[in-house]
């Protein structure tokens, strides 16, 4: 039986933990510091709800664009590459087993390996070891998108709910409470999901959390005075 490995969860794991990490910090915040500003409840929800939808919104779009531009760079190197191996196959034959004697492998059981590989897949082995290109790696535009949009939506509700449920006198202290409760677990599921030290991963995230909340309330209560 083989292996499990984490990394093949990297794809959607980083944009899930990016996205709902992003949607707890960016509305908890925003809700912290409009409340701050001694705004109502109807002012306090709305800035949630619309903190909610421009964030999934721009969380998907930043994510495509960006993984978009990642998946153009793959194709062009592969493009290049096909073009290499079809003009000079000798020239990258000598380049892979070079790679694999880089790697400590003898110089003719080196060749041997390549002309095997190059056989089978040519393409496909000086992807995945030249290029560093694989299957498991590559970029998956909409995939990361869609993920990022769902998760985000999902951590800016749990804010948003303690907002819409708590006094408008509690929503600083439990928006912020819930918020971190949320953070530090959502730290120790990914670290868990990628095989990572839980304690670190949940004392980061909730970290950087308090000090976005921080930051915000201290804005919002000057915004408040001045106005």
């Amino acid at each position: 039986m083989g292996e499990h490995h984490y990394i093949h969860r990297t794809g959607w794991l980083r944009a899930a933990v990016l996205g709902a990490n992003d949607g707890i910090v960016s509305t908890a915040s925003l809700i912290v510091g409009v409340a701050a500003a001694a705004t109502d409840r109807s002012g306090i929800l709305l800035a949630g709800v619309a903190g909610l939808v421009a964030g999934a919104m721009s969380m998907a779009s930043g994510e495509y664009v960006s993984v978009s531009s990642q998946a153009d760079t793959e194709r062009a190197d592969l493009k290049k590459e096909r073009a290499a191996l079809d003009d000079s196959p000798e020239v990258e034959l000598e380049e892979l087993t070079q790679i694999y004697t880089g790697r400590g492998v003898e110089i003719a059981l080196a060749r041997r390996v390549a002309v095997q590989l190059m056989a089978h897949d040519d393409l496909g082995a000086h992807a995945r070891d030249e290029l560093g290109i694989s299957e498991t790696l590559s970029a998956r535009p909409v995939q990361a998108a869609l993920t990022s949009a769902l998760t985000f939506s999902l951590g800016a509700a749990l804010p948003l709910a303690a907002a819409a449920l708590l006094p408008v006198g509690q929503a600083i202290p439990g928006v912020s409470l819930t918020s971190l409760i949320a953070l530090a677990a959502l730290g120790a599921l990914s670290a868990r999901a990628g095989g990572a030290n839980i304690f670190r991963a949940a004392l980061r995230v909730t970290l950087w959390g308090a000090m976005a909340m921080a930051a915000t309330a201290a804005i919002g209560a000057l915004f408040g005075r001045v106005v």
